[in-house]
């Protein structure tokens, strides 16, 4: 799994299930911009083929969700992530609190 994008999709999908425009919202609301499609659904596809994730239709949605390996992985990125960017938002906030 590779950038932001994968890990934040992931970190959302371990939340709950979401078809494809859900999950756009949701990663608007976090970072302020909505991912382009072209961008959106190569990084779900990916991690689909990664076994990541798995999909099932519902009418004319694509229904996102995580698979057990996808589960692990977003804890793995998340710890990941901590690690090489804890002390940024550590010192952030002692900054923030001053």
């Amino acid at each position: 799994m590779r950038g932001f994008l994968s890990f934040s999709i992931l970190w959302h999908l371990r939340k709950k299930e979401m078809y494809g425009q859900e999950l756009a919202e949701t990663l608007e609301k976090m970072r302020g911009v909505k991912p382009n499609p072209g961008t959106l659904y190569p990084a779900l596809k990916e991690l689909e083929k990664q076994g990541l994730v798995e999909t099932r239709k519902e009418g004319r949605k694509i229904i996102y969700n995580l698979t057990e390996q996808g589960k692990t992985g977003a804890l793995e990125a998340c710890e990941y992530f901590c690690n090489v960017f804890g002390d940024i938002f550590e010192e952030y906030n002692q900054i923030k609190a001053q």
